[in-house]
């Protein structure tokens, strides 16, 4: 393309220029008589008396501000007066003044509030037309105020007509060639202007042609294509095009604050859109104008276009500061974090684009991080990515930014999404660390928020435990101390190196080195890591490579258990001994510590502590050792000033049944029964009359709600067994007979009052109470012997149905058929007497194996030698005893059963009559159950079954005598 030559030309001589084309056009535009500017006129009444309908209509209703509005919209149609009284031309009248009079209305459009006085009702000051945040209501309205109404020959369809009706758009603005508002005028040498790049383009085509380039207007050649820029034109053009952008922004403003129609409001939007696209000050213009504002109330919008349209608008008027600014102050950010729960795709990705360009100001950080449910929203947007990857991504880059606020790094990590936390506190600057640390620590600690930390995340919190700072050591070890607990956690912590800090602290630091006490800490941290199920045979201490289990390390634990020493650090430290007590190797550690220096005291001493943490923690602990260590901790318990009488305090039942009271019974049930001393020292406590009451309470069913009923009850009858297993002391005798524990436990035995335990337990005890029978029972005097009772006539009589007033001698003294002497319940604990035969015999139908040993160990005391077994045989015949052993026999194979089972089996046998025989001899199963006890049983129980095979003639009978014959 050629170059071409550029002139400007003289200002004046263009405006000259122009103002002739703008008066002819001006001209053809106006009214020209009297009846139009009357129209005109007659319009802007009626549009003034519509205003003050309203003001007088909703008078109560409107707020200061549309008042005001109102007021505002008024002054606006005086004004609009004021210019049609301005537009009468001179000529109407006889004179020739038109250009004056339009040039001087024009200038009077940007009056001030000295130009005009209006009386206004409000106690606000009085804003000028620049200030004002309505558009001119009038301008906008005059061209819509009837649809069919013409002004200037045409009729408005859009809002741009309007504007362009209010600011005219004159024929030379437009460039011949492309019929558009010229943006670069340029005049060529035949006088016709022409737009720059349009001419050039022309001339262009032309360049390779000998012919010359004719004017496209005057079709005259073009001598020379030098063309002068017209800045006066240009200027003009640039001014009507400020103008008119400007009142198009009003008329939209106006549109959509006044028009009921969606439509309309869309197209106001639409263009507002276009003209905040275009340039700077139009946004400007906007924001002071209000349109900003008012759209944020347009996000409550029941159509979901205009909320798409707004959210769109918003994201361009916010991109200077002044739009969020304006933002800010109003209820977008609320708005627009409800609308991310939209159903429809286009609104999500509209709110969140909105945000985005919102989370680009540091003010407003605080201000979205806030708001109720957009951290959780955010993050669930993110996390959601297969969903909308747009929004999951715009989600990740508002949560970015808001991560610049530290508070927002809080609310995260509340919503779920711990990443920035835990980045910034690996990261981030010593300060932000902190900040970062405080936080963790108010999740962790008041809100009991449960978090799962990284490796990174360990490590640091880890060297900040090292630090030589003591409100950062202090701060990390609440955090770990919380942290910990969390069993996913504990195991990250180990693999950070977090154990041998916390021995370091325990056993090498001392107490006195700073003025924070971290040992108590430390020790949680253990006792949470070690609980947390890690492997303790290779977890290593220090530097020296012992391991958790070591003897080195137990046995500092041990050591570190004194009563003098605070309460959180014994209770830690005995809950890393009962996590280690689990494991065989440990335990036989702990146990070989104990008895050799004699460190069972300490444990013993911390059961009473007032903290029932540690109470029922040492408790647990006895508890575990009892199976191998009992004996001793039994005689520390004697030994120890105030024991066993606080075990027996502790387990006196009142109200809702504790932990403490639970653990306290269960560790006298454990403890051996034949520790003679304990249980002197139990029954001289008064433990007797304490748990039979307890256990009333229990039957009554006063406690059964809590969840340590259960062990509390068995610790309860486990404890009272324990007494009946060194009767051979008087005073304990003298005990169970005063209480009679036999009536006690029969009734236990029903299964009403507890678990398969306690049955158990109450069987156990029934059998040493039976085998002193034999021996408490006394003969009766010859002549009171009774001469014939039947069989059933004995049972029944030995359970003491005593109403007959005719009751014979023997009867009244209780002659017991089977120990052959004078018998009762609280003094000779005989089975028959106290009614226990049935319930021992009904256990052997339960399911649990224990319980059936148990019942048939006591049942067997009825079957010894030193009593008429004959006479028991007779009585455990008539409850059916041989089938429900049978049963029993079939239903459970263990070898300690086989044994007791074919003790009873062989009884009946020997002593029972022909019933009882062919009920046992006729079960199929029986020569089976033998076979396979007698091939797969210990010495005593093949014993049995061969016993027994023989009756069955099943086996030789090698005891038979045979007859040498010679010959």
């Amino acid at each position: 393309m050629s170059l071409v030559a550029t002139v400007n030309v003289s200002q004046e001589t263009s405006m000259e220029s122009c103002r002739a084309i703008i008066e002819r056009q001006t001209a053809r535009r106006a009214p020209t008589n009297v009846t139009q500017v009357s129209e005109s006129l007659f319009a802007s009444v009626n549009l003034a008396k519509d205003l003050a309908a309203r003001c007088k209509c909703k008078a109560l209703q409107l707020t200061d501000d549309e008042i005001q509005n109102i007021t505002h919209d008024l002054e606006n149609v005086l004004q609009k007066i004021y210019d049609d009284l301005g537009r009468i031309p001179v000529s109407a009248s006889g004179g020739n003044a038109y250009m004056d009079v339009l040039i001087k209305s024009q200038s009077m459009r940007r009056y001030s509030d000295a130009d005009i006085s209006i009386s206004v009702v409000s106690n606000k000051p009085r804003r000028s037309f620049q200030d004002n945040d309505t558009p001119r209501l009038v301008d906008f309205l005059q061209g819509m105020y009837h649809e069919s109404h013409e002004v200037g020959a045409q009729m408005f369809n859009s809002l741009p007509e309007v504007a362009e009706y209010i600011e005219p758009l004159y024929d030379a603005f437009f460039c011949p060639l492309t019929n558009e508002i010229m943006a670069d005028p340029v005049t060529t040498e035949s006088g016709v202007t022409y737009d720059r790049r349009a001419i050039e383009e022309y001339i262009e085509k032309f360049a390779d042609s000998p012919e010359p380039v004719y004017c496209p207007v005057t079709k005259m050649p073009m001598q020379s294509k030098t063309m002068m820029s017209n800045a006066s034109l240009k200027s003009v053009i640039e001014e009507w095009t400020m103008r008119n952008e400007a009142m198009r922004v009003r008329i939209a403003r106006t549109a959509l604050s006044l028009s009921t129609a969606d439509t309309m409001v869309l197209e106001a939007i639409h263009e507002l859109k276009l003209l905040a696209k275009l340039r700077g000050k139009n946004r400007e213009l906007m924001h002071k104008i209000g349109v900003t504002r008012f759209l944020a109330r347009l996000l409550d919008n029941h159509n979901t276009q205009i909320r798409c349209d707004a959210l769109e608008l918003l994201c361009l008027l916010v991109e200077d500061e002044e739009g969020k600014d304006i933002i800010g102050k109003t209820k977008a950010i609320a708005r627009t974090i409800k609308l991310l729960s939209s159903n429809t795709t286009d609104e999500i990705q509209a709110a969140i684009s909105f945000l985005l360009e919102l989370s680009k100001s540091q003010l407003l950080l605080e201000n979205i991080g806030s708001t109720a449910g957009s951290i959780l929203m955010l993050t669930t947007m993110k996390i959601n990515h297969s969903d909308d990857p747009i929004a999951a991504e715009k989600a990740g880059a508002v949560l970015k930014n808001l991560e610049k606020c530290p508070k927002n790094i809080k609310y995260m990590a509340e919503s779920g999404y711990l990443e920035p936390l835990q980045s910034h506190l690996v990261e981030g600057s010593e300060e932000m660390q902190m900040e970062m640390l405080s936080y963790l620590s108010e999740l962790v600690l008041e809100q009991e928020l449960t978090i799962d930390i990284t490796r990174s995340t360990s490590e640091i919190l880890i060297n900040m435990v090292r630090s030589c700072n003591p409100m950062i050591r202090k701060a990390a070890f609440d955090v770990l101390a919380q942290l910990s607990s969390h069993h996913p956690n504990s195991k990250m912590l180990v693999e950070a190196g977090a154990v041998p800090v916390m021995i370091e602290e325990l056993f090498i630091r001392k107490v006195d080195d700073e003025p924070v006490n971290s040992m108590a800490n430390a020790a949680i941290i253990l006792a949470n890591i070690v609980e947390s199920g890690i492997d303790p045979d290779t977890t290593v201490v220090n530097k020296e490579g012992h391991v958790l289990t070591s003897k080195y390390s137990i046995y500092n634990f041990v050591h570190m258990l004194k009563c003098f020493m605070p309460d959180d650090l014994n209770l830690s430290i005995i809950r890393v001994l009962l996590a280690l007590t689990a494991h065989a190797k440990p335990l036989a550690t702990v146990v070989s510590v104990i008895r050799e220096d004699h460190r069972g005291h300490a444990i013993v001493e911390l059961m009473s502590s007032p903290m029932e943490a540690l109470s029922v923690a040492a408790t647990r602990l006895l508890i575990t050792l009892s199976p191998h260590i009992g004996h001793t901790i039994a005689e520390r318990l004697c030994k120890t000033q105030g024991q066993p009488g606080r075990l027996v305090k502790s387990i006196s039942h009142t109200g809702r049944i504790t932990e403490r009271q639970a653990m306290s019974a269960t560790l006298l049930s454990r403890l051996p029964y034949r520790n003679t001393s304990l249980n002197v020292a139990l029954v001289q406590a008064g433990t007797v009359p304490a748990i039979l009451s307890a256990i009333e309470e229990m039957r009554k069913g006063g406690a059964r709600t809590s969840r340590h009923a259960v062990p509390f009850m068995e610790g309860l009858v486990g404890a009272l067994v324990r007494l009946t297993a060194t009767l051979y002391s008087p005073e304990v005798l003298r005990t169970a007979m005063d209480h009679s524990l036999a009536s006690v436990l029969t009734e236990l035995l029903g299964g009403a009052a507890g678990s398969d335990e306690v049955q158990r337990l109450a069987a156990v005890g029934l059998e040493n109470l039976s085998y002193l029978s034999i021996k408490l029972s006394q003969p009766p005097p010859d002549e009171l012997l009774p001469k014939k009772m039947t069989k059933l006539k004995l049972l029944k009589d030995s359970k003491g149905n005593g109403n007959n007033k005719n009751k014979n001698s023997h009867q009244q003294l209780n002659i017991c058929p089977v120990h052959r002497g004078v018998c009762s319940p609280a003094t000779t604990f005989c089975l028959l007497e106290v009614g226990a035969v049935e319930g021992l015999v009904g256990c052997l139908d339960n399911d649990n194996v224990r319980v059936v040993e148990a019942a048939l160990g006591a049942l067997c005391t009825l079957l010894d030698e030193r009593v008429d077994v004959e006479k028991s045989v007779a009585a455990l015949a008539e409850l059916d005893t041989a089938r429900r052993v049978l049963g029993a026999l079939r239903q459970h194979r263990q070898n300690v059963l086989w044994q007791k089972c074919f003790c009873v089996v062989e009884k009946l046998l020997v002593h029972g009559d022909d019933r009882c025989v062919r009920e046992v001899t006729s079960d199929r199963m029986l020569p089976t159950a033998l076979v396979s006890a007698f091939h797969r049983g210990d010495a005593s129980t093949k014993q049995a079954a061969e016993s027994i095979l023989r009756r069955l003639h099943k086996m030789p009978d090698y005891s038979a005598t045979y007859v040498s014959m010679e010959f």
